[in-house]
């Protein structure tokens, strides 16, 4: 399956050295791409591509913004959105996951990091190793919103067992650690971890990451 991309830099020269690098791989193609926030809303509702290159500081409407309408739009629930970024900074992570991004990158990265987070993140993995989210969280994410009188009232639909590994999805742990931690099988955590998903609506790992820590579950 080919994983369909559109690219969102105000930089033409990048948006065409990334298209370069990614047409190179045959499991991977660029359908469209975008200067600006504004045009990477209009075409991917246009495209509906399965991954969104997403640059943050861009003309008119920034990357953040845009994620955060792409990410809201029910049309585009298949499509997940990769920050890739030269302002690698705790607070652009934590709004950018707030916003509903799968991942996180510096523009510093590889072409294999680049290549293997665009695989990870298509997928529907999250994009965020252990240390970063427990320290990301921990400054971030894990202040309870106000506009919500009891946030815990969200967890609701949950089994104990599915808290239990939301828990451990939340402290950074991938489904076979997790499986060793309840003497379960990979796949067994797997489903547990999709159930959840669709219960509390969430688009991927790194949204349930943000709901373990605003709903008190986990704790920095």
């Amino acid at each position: 399956m080919t994983i369909r991309i559109l690219l969102a830099d105000d930089q033409t020269l990048l948006r065409k050295t990334f298209r370069t690098l990614i047409d190179t791989h045959t499991d991977m193609e660029v359908v469209a791409e975008a200067a600006d926030g504004t045009q990477a809303i209009s075409q991917t509702r246009a495209h509906h591509p399965d991954l969104v290159l997403m640059d943050i500081r861009m003309p008119h409407t920034d990357g953040l913004e845009a994620t955060t309408v792409i990410c809201n739009d029910p049309a585009l629930t298949d499509t997940r959105v990769l920050i890739l970024t030269t302002f690698e900074t705790d607070e652009h992570v934590a709004r950018a996951l707030r916003a509903g991004a799968s991942g996180f990158l510096g523009k510093d990265v590889s072409v294999e990091t680049l290549i293997d987070a665009i695989r990870t993140v298509a997928a529907g993995e999250a994009l965020l190793s252990p240390a970063a989210t427990r320290a990301l969280i921990s400054r971030f994410l894990a202040t309870p919103d106000p506009a919500i009188p009891d946030p815990s009232s969200e967890l609701t639909p949950l089994t104990d067992r599915e808290r239990e590994v939301l828990t451990l999805v939340a402290a950074g742990m991938n489904n076979t650690e997790i499986a060793e931690r309840l003497f379960l099988s990979p796949l067994t955590i797997r489903s547990h971890v999709q159930r959840s998903m669709a219960k509390l609506h969430a688009r991927d790992r790194a949204q349930l990451v943000v709901i373990a820590y605003r709903t008190g579950l986990a704790r920095p």
